[in-house]
């Protein structure tokens, strides 16, 4: 969940706002490079959050 909200909340930043980089800033290679690094984050944190609320859904029965 931290992955999915970092990532999204950086995304909107860089897109408000393209001299931003937020967490990201330190990444060479521009908007596009950090939009990328951001989406993966988003991607990452969606797949490991519903991961683990499948895992969680199974241990409850």
């Amino acid at each position: 969940m931290v992955l999915l909200v970092v990532g999204a909340q950086g995304a909107v930043r860089l897109i408000a706002d393209h001299d931003d980089g937020g967490l990201l800033g330190w990444v060479p290679g521009g908007f596009w490079v950090r939009a990328a690094c951001y989406a993966l984050a988003v991607v990452a944190g969606v797949g490991l959050a519903a991961r683990g609320a499948k895992a969680r859904a199974t241990d409850d029965r």
